[in-house]
């Protein structure tokens, strides 16, 4: 005899059986499936165009899109804007430079608009001044594009990079998610344009530097991408160098000969201000670093004499010095040196001193160099985007955001150290090269932060430390803003292109 079972006891059984999923599960799943499946940024735009560099007429393809990658199955559009230069010979004859800027949470704007593409930004005097808006772009003489493709990304959430699903974003936001992600990208786009016999260089700005340096060990282990070049642009590898403690003193001795080099720019002290540089290097990590390690039974009388010596490499009075314990910050630099002219100077360029807003803080509470820029290149580069390449999204342009955060930074209870990955990568690959371009007012990442590091790159063997070559600017963090430092970069980068 057949059994009936009535249809409403059949459904709720099939609902009670082991991985049925109620109703809000499935709600739940099939808004993060349609999440994961967002529209793809806009078709990418292809636009030709030509620069006079070196006094000749450089045409060229420019393309801005965006690739779609995906890590730990989650999706994310990264958008770049790619120039390779039309000419009759093979393209994979020339180099291609990827250029990556920092933050974490930065686009690559500034390298693109700021110093390498073939558009610049329209600045006045020595990029110390602010522009009177709006900014636009003009020609770039000194762009690299004659002799090297360039390509500048965007990482994920920053620029129009966006992440398939707000909600999985944090799949993107970390030290080795974005080497991975970005990694990622730079495979499939040389896969894509042909160009895996192309010499290949990495440049990497500030936390692009981390960025970098991670990148070089992770294409090499992980896809055998051999990469002739890195760029470290004013950067820091080991954030031990610039993160003071109560009994952490190194910080100080890093940034004593920035001091030195700004002090001098403002006229608050003279000589010769490479000598001055080199000496207060010296002093730091001699005398200085001695008398900060015996922390407070150092003696009142060797007190004095190092305060007096640490006065004289930095502009900041004998007093002052003692009044911190021999201990000054970057922030209470930035307020004390023009103090007494009521001026604060900038984090990322000290030659910058704007009107202080509270001249009786200890601490310098926003950085003039920045606020000079941002406004300037988030407007210059909207309106090139849009207006003169017809890339147009109605979404904001994240120059500098917050969304990245926070940021997954590695092993728990660790300080964050990528050096050891660049001294296997130029290990692994003995032809690698690295040239370090430093400004010498940066009082974010002070030029000796990535000296140091370099320094201690004990497991690199000998042959390789020749590989890595330091050249130093006049100005700040974005050097190039100054045009005879944006002049310098050019011809020292040829010469590290075109090197053997």
């Amino acid at each position: 005899m057949k059994s009936h079972i009535p249809s409403r006891m059949l459904v709720l059984g099939l609902l009670l059986l082991p991985g049925a999923l109620s109703a809000e599960e499935k709600a739940a799943k099939l808004q993060e499936q349609t999440a994961n499946k967002a529209a793809a940024l806009p078709e990418a735009v292809t636009r030709e165009g030509s620069v006079k560099i070196g006094g000749k007429v450089i045409n060229y393809e420019l393309t801005a899109g965006s690739m779609r990658i995906e890590r730990d199955k989650q999706p994310a559009d990264i958008f770049y804007v790619a120039y390779q230069r039309i000419t009759d010979n093979p393209t994979v004859d020339r180099p291609v430079m990827f250029a990556f800027n920092g933050g974490p949470g930065s686009s690559a704007v500034w390298l693109h608009i700021g110093m390498l593409g073939p558009k610049i930004l329209n600045l006045p005097g020595d990029g110390t001044t602010a522009p009177k808006p709006p900014v636009t772009v003009r020609d770039n003489p000194q762009s690299l594009l004659d002799v090297c493709d360039l390509v500048f990304v965007d990482p994920v959430s920053t620029g129009y990079s966006r992440p398939g699903n707000e909600d999985k974003a944090k799949h993107f936001h970390g030290v080795d998610a974005d080497i991975e992600a970005c990694g990622e990208f730079i495979r499939r786009w040389i896969t894509e344009n042909d160009r895996w016999a192309s010499p290949k260089y990495l440049l990497g700005e500030s936390y692009g530097g981390i960025r970098v340096a991670g990148l070089a060990q992770y294409l090499q282990s992980r896809h055998g991408m051999g990469l002739n070049g890195v760029v470290l642009l004013s950067v820091i590898l080991d954030f031990a160098t610039i993160q003071g403690s109560n009994t952490g003193d190194l910080s100080h001795s890093i940034f004593l000969p920035a001091y030195a080099a700004v002090a001098h720019h403002h006229g608050k002290l003279e000589g010769d201000r490479d000598q001055l540089v080199d000496e207060a290097g010296k002093f730091a990590y001699g005398d200085y670093a001695s008398a900060l390690m015996k922390g407070v039974e150092l003696d009142n009388a060797t007190k004095t004499e190092i305060a007096e010596r640490l006065s004289s490499f930095s502009g900041i009075a004998t007093e002052v010095w003692l009044r911190h314990n021999l201990r000054i910050q970057p922030t209470l630099f930035r307020a004390e040196l023009l103090r007494d002219e009521g001026k604060t100077l900038g984090r990322f360029d000290g030659r910058v001193a704007w009107d202080n807003p509270d001249p009786t803080t200890d601490d310098a509470r926003y950085d003039p160099s920045y606020s000079l820029a941002l406004g300037a290149f988030s407007t210059a580069l909207k309106d090139y985007l849009g207006r003169e390449i017809g890339y147009k999204l109605d979404e904001p342009y994240e120059i500098l955001t917050s969304k990245v955060h926070p940021w997954k930074w590695g092993r728990e209870n660790t300080i964050l150290d990528v050096s050891d990955r660049l001294a296997t990568a130029m290990r692994d690959n003995p032809h690698l090269k690295v040239l370090v371009m430093s400004g010498h007012t940066d009082l974010a990442t002070p030029p000796e932060c990535v000296a140091y590091s370099l320094r201690h790159l004990h497991d690199l063997p000998a042959a390789q430390r020749d590989n890595i070559r330091t050249e130093y600017y006049e100005g700040g963090h974005m050097f190039y803003l100054n045009p005879p430092d944006l002049k310098k970069s050019r011809a020292d980068l040829l010469e590290f292109l075109e090197s053997e």
